[in-house]
C-alpha cells in the first residue's frame, strides 16, 4: 500500500507495531477481499496479463460502445477465470493453480462462449429452455457461489442457495410466504438467459462503474496519491493535543474517498497512525475505534463511496452525481461527529502534547504534490460538465495518469522506460502493469458478491418476495413509520452481520425498502437510509473487520475496540432517521436530486442540518460523558434525551431537544468547581 511509505519519525514509531499483527491486520483485509494467491514465475506473468487485459477491455467498453449482454457476459467471464487462478479452492493449496482450478477456468469461458453465441434465439426460449442451456446455466450458478465461497467465504453463498431453495419450494411453504413454484428450467432461464438474473443490475454496474473505479483506485495508489495525503494530513494537523486524532480524521477521509473499502483504510491509515495516538495518550480499544470509524468513512465518503453506491444510481435510475450529492451533508455531519469525539478525548483523558518531525510544510508538499488534489476531484468535475459518471472516470483515470508523469517519483510509466535496455523488464515493474493489474483483482470480490445477488434479485422478482416481505414488516409495526422504521433498520444490520455492505445493500434494497416506500417515504430516502444501514455491517460483530482489524494492529480486545468504534460512530447513524421520518429531513439529502434542489426550500435545508449537528453534538457529549467538563448523570440524560429528539425532524421535538441542551450546559456552567487537593 502506498500509505506504507513513512518519513523517519513516523517510521521509527511505526516499527514498535508488532509485525504479527499487522500480518493479522492483512488477514481481516483477506476475509474481506479474499486470501489471493502469490505467484511468480510465467504463472505470476500470465494472471498478470489477464487481469491486464481485463483492466484495458473495460476502459475500451468505457470509451467504446459495447452491447449490454456482451459486456456483462465478458466481464463475468473475466471475473470467474481470475477468481479460479487467483483464489484458491482452499488455505492448504495457496500459492499454486491446481488442474481443478484450470477446469473451473475454462468452463467459466465455455459458459460466457455458449451465451454469447446463442445470441436472441438463445434469450427468446428462456422460458422453455433446452437441455444444453440448462446445463451451462446450472455450471454459470455453481461457479457463481464457487467465486463467492472463494473470495468471500461460505455465508453469501449459502443465502443464495437458501433462495434458490425458497424459489424451488414455493407450494410447500407456509403461508404467508408460499407460491406456486417454480422449475429448474425456469429458474435457468431467468438466471442466465435473461438479463434479470445472474447478468442483472448489480452486474451491469459492477461490469460498466465498480471496475472502473477500482482502475482509478489503484492509479491513485500507485502513483502515490496515498502517501501524500497521509503526509499531508500529519504536516497539516500535527503539534496540538487532539493533532493526533484530528490527522486520522482528516487522513481516513482523504485516503478512503478513493478506495471506498473501510478494512483497508482502517489498517492503511493505523499501521502509521496508531504509535502516534498512543504517544498522545489513547488506549488500546479507543485508539483502535478511532481508526475504525475513520476507516467507516470510507465508505459513506465522495467522491467513491462504496460500490454499492453506484447500485443505488441504478436502482433508482439516477444519476451518480445525485448520489454523491445526497452524500455530502451526511459525510460533513459523519466527521464532524468524529472530530468532536477527538475534541472531547483530548479533554477527558488529559492528552498531552506530541511534537513529531514533519514531513515538508503544508505549503511544500503541496507545491510539489498538488496534482493528486485534481485526481481526487476530477471525477465531480467531469460530472458537473454533464459527462457520464463512465465517462467521468475513464477521463480521471487520464488525469490521473497524465499529472502522474509530473515528477519522476510518482510517474506511472518509468522515465527511463526507453533507455538504458531491459525494457520488458521495466515494463513487467511499471507502476502502470501494476496499477491496471490492481484494478482487475481489486474488484473480483465485489463483482462475484454482485452476481451472486443477482440471484437472489432473480428470485426476488419471481416471487413477489419483496411485496410479501414489506407487507409483514408494515403489519408487525402496525402501519406506524417510526417502528416499520426501526423494524427495516433492524433487518438490514441483521441482514449485514452475515455478508458484505454491498450484498446487504442489494438484498435488503428488494426486499426492505418497498416497505418504507410504501408509507410515503420518497425512494431516494428509502434507499439511502438502506445503504446507511448496510455500512454498519463493517463495525458491527460477527463481521467486524474494520474494528477487528484495528484491534490486532493496536493489540486491543476485538470487542472493546468494536465497542469503542460505535461510540465513536453512533451519533452519526441516528442520521438515517432524521431523512425517512419526515419530509423536511430530506434536506439532509440535498432533496434527492439536482432538479429537486434547484426549487429547494434552503432556509429548511439549514435548519434540518443544524438541528441534527446539534443532535450529533448532544449524543457526542452525552456518550462520552464529557461536554464543557465532566457530565453528572443529569446532565448526561438530558444531551442523550436531546441527541434522540433533535434527530426527529419535527419542530415540537426540536425544541424541546434544544431546551434540554441548554439547560445541560446551564448546569454545567453553574455547578460549583471543585476544589483542587
Amino acid at each position: 500500500m502506498s500509505g506504507n511509505d513513512h518519513p523517519a519519525e513516523r517510521a521509527e514509531l511505526s516499527a514498535q507495531i508488532d509485525a504479527a499483527a499487522l500480518q493479522k491486520a492483512e488477514s481481516y483485509i483477506e476475509q474481506e477481499e479474499g486470501a489471493a494467491n502469490k505467484l511468480k514465475g510465467w504463472l505470476g506473468t500470465f494472471v498478470m496479463l489477464a487481469a491486464v487485459g481485463m483492466s484495458v477491455y473495460h476502459l475500451y467498453s468505457a470509451y467504446a460502445i459495447v452491447q449490454a449482454q456482451t459486456l456483462r457476459a465478458v466481464h463475468l467471464a473475466f471475473v470467474l477465470f481470475l477468481c479460479f487462478l487467483v483464489f484458491p479452492v482452499a488455505r492448504r493449496f495457496r500459492h499454486r493453480i491446481m488442474w481443478w482450478d484450470w477446469l473451473a477456468a475454462g468452463l467459466a469461458i465455455a459458459v460466457t462462449w455458449y451465451l454469447l453465441v446463442g445470441g436472441d434465439d438463445l434469450t427468446d426460449r428462456n422460458t422453455t429452455p433446452l437441455p444444453w442451456d440448462i446445463f451451462f446455466g446450472i455450471a454459470l450458478i455453481v461457479l457463481v457461489l464457487e467465486a463467492m465461497r472463494r473470495t468471500s467465504g461460505w455465508i453469501m453463498p449459502v443465502i443464495c442457495l437458501a433462495f434458490l431453495g425458497y424459489a424451488l419450494a414455493g407450494p410447500w411453504l407456509p403461508s404467508p410466504w408460499t407460491h406456486k413454484g417454480y422449475e429448474v428450467g425456469r429458474l435457468v432461464g431467468v438466471m442466465y438467459m435473461t438479463l434479470e438474473g445472474i447478468f442483472g443490475v448489480a452486474l451491469d454496474v459492477s461490469s460498466s462503474l465498480i471496475i472502473l473505479f477500482t482502475i482509478f483506485g489503484a492509479f491513485l495508489q500507485y502513483s502515490g496519491a496515498g502517501k501524500f495525503y497521509l503526509d499531508f494530513s500529519f504536516s497539516a494537523m500535527g503539534g496540538k493535543p487532539t493533532g493526533a486524532g484530528r490527522t486520522v480524521v482528516l487522513a481516513s477521509f482523504l485516503l478512503g474517498g478513493p478506495s471506498g473499502s473501510g478494512v483497508a483504510t482502517t489498517v492503511t491509515l493505523g499501521s502509521v497512525a496508531y504509535p502516534m495516538l498512543q504517544k498522545v495518550g489513547y488506549e488500546k480499544n479507543a485508539a483502535g475505534g478511532l481508526l475504525a470509524a475513520g476507516g467507516l468513512g470510507a465508505i459513506i465518503s465522495p467522491p467513491v463511496l462504496g460500490a454499492a453506491a453506484f447500485l443505488i444510481a441504478e436502482f433508482l435510475k439516477i444519476s451518480y452525481l445525485d448520489v454523491l450529492l445526497m452524500a455530502v451533508i451526511p459525510t460533513v455531519l459523519f466527521y464532524f461527529a468524529l472530530f468532536l469525539m477527538v475534541e472531547i478525548d483530548a479533554r477527558k483523558y488529559g492528552m498531552h502534547e506530541a511534537v513529531f518531525e514533519k514531513v515538508d510544510s503544508v505549503w511544500n508538499l503541496t507545491r510539489k504534490y498538488w496534482f493528486h488534489f485534481l485526481s481526487l476531484v476530477s471525477i465531480v468535475a467531469f460530472m458537473m460538465l454533464g459527462f457520464s459518471p463512465v465517462m467521468s472516470v475513464f477521463y480521471a483515470t487520464l488525469v490521473s495518469l497524465g499529472t502522474s508523469l509530473l515528477r519522476r517519483d510518482t510517474s506511472l510509466i518509468p522515465y527511463d522506460l526507453f533507455s538504458g535496455g531491459g525494457f520488458w523488464r521495466k515494463l513487467r515493474g511499471a507502476p502502470l502493469l501494476k496499477a491496471m493489474e490492481g484494478g482487475s483483482v481489486g474488484v473480483l470480490n465485489v463483482a462475484a458478491t454482485c452476481a451472486g445477488a443477482g440471484i437472489i434479485v432473480g428470485v426476488v422478482t419471481l416471487t413477489g418476495l419483496g411485496l410479501k416481505f414489506s407487507s409483514i414488516v408494515i403489519d408487525y409495526a402496525g402501519g406506524n413509520l417510526l417502528l416499520t422504521a426501526i423494524f427495516t433498520a433492524l433487518v438490514v444490520w441483521i441482514v449485514g452481520l452475515a455478508v458484505p455492505v454491498t450484498a446487504s445493500y442489494i438484498i435488503c434494497a428488494v426486499i426492505a425498502a418497498p416497505a418504507l416506500m410504501k408509507l410515503g417515504v420518497p425512494d431516494f430516502a428509502a434507499h439511502m437510509f438502506i445503504f446507511y444501514y448496510a455500512v454498519l455491517s463493517e463495525v458491527s460483530p460477527p463481521t467486524a473487520l474494520s474494528p477487528f482489524a484495528a484491534a490486532a494492529i493496536t493489540g486491543g480486545d476485538p470487542y472493546k475496540t468494536t465497542l469503542q468504534c460505535w461510540k465513536y460512530t453512533v451519533p452519526a447513524f441516528l442520521l438515517p432517521f432524521v431523512f425517512v421520518l419526515d419530509p423536511s429531513g430530506q434536506g439532509l439529502l440535498l432533496m434527492g436530486s439536482t432538479k429537486a434542489l434547484a426549487n429547494a426550500n434552503w432556509w429548511s435545508i439549514a435548519e434540518v442540518t443544524f438541528t441534527a449537528a446539534l443532535g450529533i453534538a448532544a449524543l457526542a457529549a452525552g456518550f462520552q460523558g464529557w461536554a464543557l467538563r465532566k457530565t453528572n448523570w443529569i446532565e448526561r440524560a438530558l444531551l442523550l434525551v436531546a441527541g434522540f429528539l433533535l434527530a426527529y425532524p419535527a419542530w415540537m421535538a426540536d425544541l424541546v431537544g434544544i431546551a434540554l441542551v441548554v439547560a445541560a450546559l446551564a448546569m454545567q456552567v453553574l455547578r460549583p468547581r471543585p476544589v483542587p487537593a
